[in-house]
């Protein structure tokens, strides 16, 4: 079977604040995909990047007293360091303020524009005269049009999921503000979406997304498409719009090219590969990563871009849920959010990961971060089941068995084959984005390898017969390190110190197919601690 090209982008966090586990849903989420694809094999590059323009980045910067450059610099550096704490291997992260998404950007505006996608129209939009700014949409709050749900942003709501213009929000305030802003009438520029209904359409009706996104996409299709206004007003922190000096690209414009820029930089960078042999060849195939809140923008706007600009289109757009901490909604402003710093200072980053894949299915459903249950999966599951097994068998082998592997007992031939048997489903799962299915695949191997090991109990002949119980251990950890191999797209620096343990090369998918026996091991150290309780500075972040 031939290897498969993969390029894999998560969503670009916004560079105006700090990562928060919300945004590591997805990380983690699409680090777990590359991982298993890295695993199995395949080329996989992971590209994201920092969003890094418009006018909260502008008077946020103002604010501190520092440039715009200078402020998304600083946020940068802290998504990256973020980013590593939690094991996130991005193949290059870059920013949406660089020269390669300009000159990208300007690219596919201008092809935009020679298609006779580009329209210009006098509109009245929101002005906050406390601030002298217009406003974007998501700077302006009110109640939903469609559904009357409160606090919902100007462009689509949380809600119902509905997309309108800010300028039917009932009861709209600024968020800068707090006021009702005004109406005042510019000159917008805008891409006409209707024109690419058939190119959206066609793509829709292949498998690029799920059921139940398509169905979402559908109801819009079905409303109509809408003209998108692709320009911002002066002053604004971005890119200027090519025959314009104070009109700017909506940052939901150069956003998504920044996917493209970021795989342009790494191209310069490595000399591996030019931009056209993934954007504009099958070789690749394109997987985007986002959250629903988002879905819009790149299941509509974003194939009409790529397609007038000549760029191959998604492969796969996968949509997750939102993040709920015992069953409240994660909320910046409501203050029950957890940064991704905070977590990692006091709790093991791969213990979260692990979680989250428990939870992670293909659809838009949230999940929930309960953390009795989470203390519950990883002290059972991670610590109890896996990381055990290792534990108490690796001090056995050098106590009483001289630190070596020996050969695996007939009484463990059925168990390896159970466990080594389940490898095309634990795949299929990975690549189908069922971790939680995966996860509780992995268990259930895990059981089994701790009751042949109970049975057995090496620990009880090991004085008496030292090669049975060394051939009893040898058995053992040959069915954990089956389960490391499964697992090591989930809790990959575990599984790093579990390979130093045995002695091995880094491990991968095919390395299920063998076993090893007759061969040294060192002295066990400790690959994780069991949760006694959440800390306090994390509790206090979610209430």
């Amino acid at each position: 079977m031939s290897k498969r090209k993969l390029l894999v982008t998560s969503a670009l966090p916004y560079a105006n604040g700090s990562i928060h586990l919300g945004h590591l849903v997805e990380h983690i989420q699409t680090d777990i995909f590359v991982r298993f694809q890295k695993l199995i094999g395949n080329t996989c590059h992971y590209m994201c990047a920092d969003d890094a323009h418009g006018t909260a980045i502008m008077l946020s910067a103002k604010k501190q007293g520092v440039s715009p450059e200078e402020y998304i610099k600083a946020i940068r550096e802290e998504h990256i360091a973020d980013f590593k704490a939690f094991h996130i291997d991005h193949d290059h992260y870059h920013t949406t303020h660089s020269a390669e998404n300009q000159q990208l950007s300007e690219d596919i505006y201008l092809k935009a524009k020679a298609a006779g996608a580009i329209k210009e129209a006098d509109i009245e939009q929101y002005f906050c005269e406390q601030t002298n700014l217009f406003l974007a949409d998501r700077y302006i709050k009110g109640t939903c049009p469609k559904c009357d749900a409160t606090d919902q942003y100007g462009d689509a709501c949380e809600k119902c999921f509905a997309t309108y213009d800010a300028t039917e929000l009932k009861n709209p305030v600024s968020v800068y503000s707090g006021k009702a802003p005004i109406l005042k009438s510019s000159r917008h520029y805008f891409f006409d979406l209707a024109q690419f209904e058939q190119v959206i359409t066609q793509w829709l009706a292949q498998d690029h997304v799920i059921d139940s996104v398509k169905n979402k996409l559908k109801e819009w299709l079905d409303q109509g498409l809408k003209r998108w206004d692709i320009s911002r007003d002066a002053p604004y922190f971005g890119f200027t719009i090519p025959g314009t000096t104070d009109k700017y690209f909506y940052v939901w414009l150069d956003a998504p090219v920044g996917y493209i820029a970021t795989t342009q930089s790494w191209c310069n960078q490595t000399n591996l590969l030019s931009l056209d042999d993934i954007w504009r060849s099958n070789d690749y195939e394109i997987h985007h990563f986002i959250g629903k809140d988002i879905l819009y923008f790149h299941t509509l706007f974003w194939p009409a871009m790529l397609s007038v600009a000549n760029y191959q289109l998604p492969k796969k757009v996968h949509v997750h849920g939102f993040l709920t901490v015992n069953g409240e909604k994660m909320s910046k402003s409501r203050g029950t959010f957890i940064l991704a710093k905070t977590y990692a200072e006091h709790l093991n980053p791969e213990f979260l990961r692990y979680y989250y894949a428990s939870k992670l299915t293909p659809s838009m459903d949230d999940i929930d971060l309960n953390f009795a249950d989470f203390m519950h999966k990883i002290n059972s599951d991670v610590c109890g089941k896996v990381i055990n097994i290792a534990s108490r068998l690796g001090s056995i082998v050098h106590k009483r068995c001289s630190g070596k592997l020996t050969d695996i007992p007939a009484s463990a031939d059925t168990l390896l084959a159970s466990i080594q048997s389940k490898k095309d489903t634990i795949q299929a799962l990975y690549e189908n984005l069922e971790f939680n299915k995966a996860m509780k695949e992995i268990m259930a191997c895990a059981d089994l390898a701790n009751q042949y090991i109970d049975q057995q109990a090496p620990w009880a002949i090991a004085k008496e017969n030292p090669k049975a119980a060394a051939d009893i251990c040898t058995a053992g950890i040959n069915a954990c390190r089956l389960l490391m191999i499964y697992l090591k797209p989930v809790i990959p620096k575990i599984v790093e110190q579990f390979e130093e343990f045995i002695q091995s090369k880094p491990m991968y998918w095919l390395d299920l197919n063998q076993l090893v026996t007759n061969q040294d091991i060192l002295a066990y150290k400790h690959l994780a601690s069991r949760l006694d309780k959440i800390p306090d500075q994390i509790i206090a972040s979610s209430s």
